[in-house]
């Protein structure tokens, strides 16, 4: 299979961060070059072939949409944003994929599988080599920013429809987030789904009983999907 040339363009460098690690990782992808604004991508499209862009929506100055219409039909685009109102202007413009702020490597790798489809390649083409993380942390999207936290430090998390609440020590932190795309970021040897809603840190556990954990005086429900798992895993700490 012949390379893919990519090029990361967003505003925001942790954005850029995590995407340039998901390409490293993701085989058959090169990173031209990772650009902070529509200008400097310009430049680069222009003198280089760039098979596939991950271009972020809301930038200054120039929007991703602005600048998608700008360049040749020969690159293909999965826009990434923040906002979801922006996904139907995005496939309007024939984008591969739209992936929603935060983003998961499972997310990213369903959308770059898209484009190998479209481009007459195979699922079959794309085999993942998985590199042990070694990052005890995560960002998530709060409060219009990206927050780190330390794996050590989430005490649980709860799921409200497409929102997460993840509690801290000392803290709670709201992001719009799926359960289970969040629950595929986190190491599993420390974390466990007990119930559809509820994601808790096995270190942070401080008793159990067939129906649920209790961490810092909240009883958090095992519900009977989980039942079996949970408790095999909680016997075995």
């Amino acid at each position: 299979m012949n390379t893919i040339n990519c090029l990361i363009v967003d505003d925001e460098p942790v954005a850029r961060k995590i995407l340039a690690s998901f390409v490293e990782k993701t085989p058959n992808l090169n990173l031209v070059k990772n650009c902070k604004n529509a200008m400097e991508a310009f430049e680069v499209v222009n003198n280089q072939k760039i098979d596939l862009l991950f271009l972020d929506i809301n930038m200054p100055d120039i929007s991703g949409l602005s600048f998608a219409k700008s360049i040749s039909k020969k690159s293909k685009v999965i826009f990434t944003t923040a906002y979801r109102e922006y996904a139907v202007d995005g496939f309007d413009l024939q984008a591969v994929d739209y992936l929603l702020k935060p983003i998961s490597f499972d997310r990213f790798f369903q959308a770059v599988n898209k484009f190998f489809q479209t481009n007459s390649f195979t699922s079959s083409n794309l085999i993942v080599e998985e590199k042990p993380s070694r990052n005890n942390y995560i960002f998530i999207r709060s409060d219009r920013k990206m927050i780190k936290i330390n794996f050590d430090e989430i005490l649980y998390v709860e799921s409200l429809s497409d929102y997460l609440k993840i509690y801290t020590s000392d803290k709670v932190l709201i992001t719009r987030e799926t359960i289970s795309n969040f629950e595929a970021k986190l190491p599993k040897e420390q974390f466990l789904r007990i119930h559809r809603s509820y994601i808790v840190n096995l270190n942070m556990t401080d008793s159990y009983t067939n129906e649920f954990v209790e961490i810092k005086n909240k009883a958090i429900p095992i519900s009977r999907t989980y039942k079996e798992n949970v408790l095999k895993k909680l016997t075995d700490i």
